[in-house]
């Protein structure tokens, strides 16, 4: 993910031990002026490069969906794929993608949304999630929480409650926690390091 300032450190929630969060933060890479001059894009592949700090960063998602009493872990495309299945498989329940559209076979619901310059559109599978299941959202990166919020907004739709959204970095100088939170109406947003 990339970001237009500086990133400084500040701290994550409170479900992440200090060590863990170093670990983690230490296998991300600042690449400056990427993809344009003047942005410092935030490299996890590193991290997921690194077994050990991959196979935490699992444990702590895994963890989060088990506090949560989840039935259901939903990756947002793409990168919540990498990060969203392998907890899924260590929580011990199913995962639901979330994708672009036109990219899911078969009966969709999907949800448009805003960007900077233009509109967007996410679908999930009309048959992956049903009521009573429950939710947890998983994503690398939460920026201007523009793609959270839809996603949300889409789950809740099939019937599903979602009861969080865990993302590894948030980008605070971005503003999309407010955004998010308005949309998870009291449900836990997990960012577990900070900038």
């Amino acid at each position: 993910m990339s970001t237009t300032q500086p990133p400084a450190a500040s701290p994550a929630g409170p479900q992440v031990p200090a060590d863990v969060r170093e670990l983690l933060a230490s296998r991300i890479h600042d690449v400056p002026d990427y993809p344009k001059p003047g942005v410092m894009f935030k490299d996890i592949t590193p991290l997921l490069a690194d077994a050990q700090a991959f196979s935490v960063l699992t444990d702590v998602l895994a963890g989060i969906a088990a506090k949560q009493r989840v039935t259901k872990i939903v990756g947002l495309e793409a990168r919540g794929f990498i990060l969203g299945a392998p907890a899924a498989v260590r929580a011990g329940v199913g995962f639901v993608p979330v994708r672009k559209a036109g990219k899911l076979p078969g009966a969709t619901l999907s949800q448009s949304y805003d960007l900077e310059y233009g509109s967007a559109r996410i679908e999930v599978h009309a048959e992956g999630l049903a009521e009573g299941d429950r939710v947890l959202v998983i994503d690398d990166v939460l920026a201007t929480g523009g793609t959270a919020e839809a996603s949300v907004q889409l789950l809740r739709r099939t019937g599903a409650e979602v009861v969080g959204l865990a993302v590894l970095l948030e980008l605070g100088f971005l503003g999309g926690r407010e955004r998010v939170e308005r949309a998870l109406a009291g449900a836990p947003l997990d960012a577990l390091i900070a900038v």
